[in-house]
């Protein structure tokens, strides 16, 4: 055990937030958590950053078991991640969510690592999808500010994955059955806590594959 170090004073730190939480739930409505434990029926699945300041639950004001939440670096939905794929068919087909909300934020960290060329291997490797949209947003972006350049890419990136969304398996079986499903396209302003709605909801087959999200 480590006595050397501050660790086991911050993770009791944890335990003793998480003691409070459960004081001003009960506090609120005792039958919060025995209601937990029989379902879970959310009706939005939220694909965000692992960016530590956008918790889903709390930008929305939604209590625990409403929203399944996916969260990686970039918010990204990569064809050949099955973790992601793994979510969405889970929150599709069994969870019967009725909507997939695509949700980044200005000034991201991982869209910022698509400009730079000295990334770790790891993430250079995770995030060369930007870098792609990056190369075809290059007129769009000249003029810009880096700023300007960085937000803007932000948006492109939530766009393209809510385009991917559509074309996954799970999803256009959805729409194939007639099963309520939409997607949507948010985007975060950590400077004023403000979400955004970026306008590019796609709820059918048919708007699917005529629709390509370009910014």
């Amino acid at each position: 055990m480590c006595d050397k170090c501050d660790c086991n004073q911050d993770i009791e730190q944890l335990f003793k937030n998480n003691r409070e939480w459960v004081d001003e739930i009960n506090e609120a409505d005792p039958d919060f958590f025995e209601s937990l434990v029989h379902q879970q029926k959310p009706e939005y699945l939220w694909i965000g950053c692992s960016d530590s300041r956008v918790p889903a639950n709390e930008l929305v004001k939604m209590d625990p078991g409403t929203i399944f939440v996916h969260r990686n670096i970039a918010n990204l939905v990569n064809s050949s991640d099955m973790n992601v794929l793994s979510v969405i068919q889970y929150a599709v087909e069994v969870l019967k969510v009725k909507h997939i909300i695509v949700n980044g934020h200005y000034g991201c960290g991982g869209v910022q690592a698509s400009f730079n060329e000295n990334n770790p291997d790891l993430i250079d490797h995770w995030i060369r999808p930007i870098r792609k949209y990056l190369v075809r947003a290059k007129k769009e972006l000249e003029g810009l500010s880096e700023e300007q350049k960085l937000d803007k890419l932000c948006e492109i990136n939530v766009k393209e994955q809510v385009r991917n969304i559509c074309h996954i398996p799970a999803v256009k079986n959805a729409w194939k059955k007639g099963q309520p499903l939409a997607i949507h396209g948010f985007i975060y302003a950590i400077k004023d806590g403000r979400l955004h709605n970026l306008k590019v909801s796609v709820d059918n087959l048919e708007d699917a594959e005529k629709r390509l999200f370009r910014s």
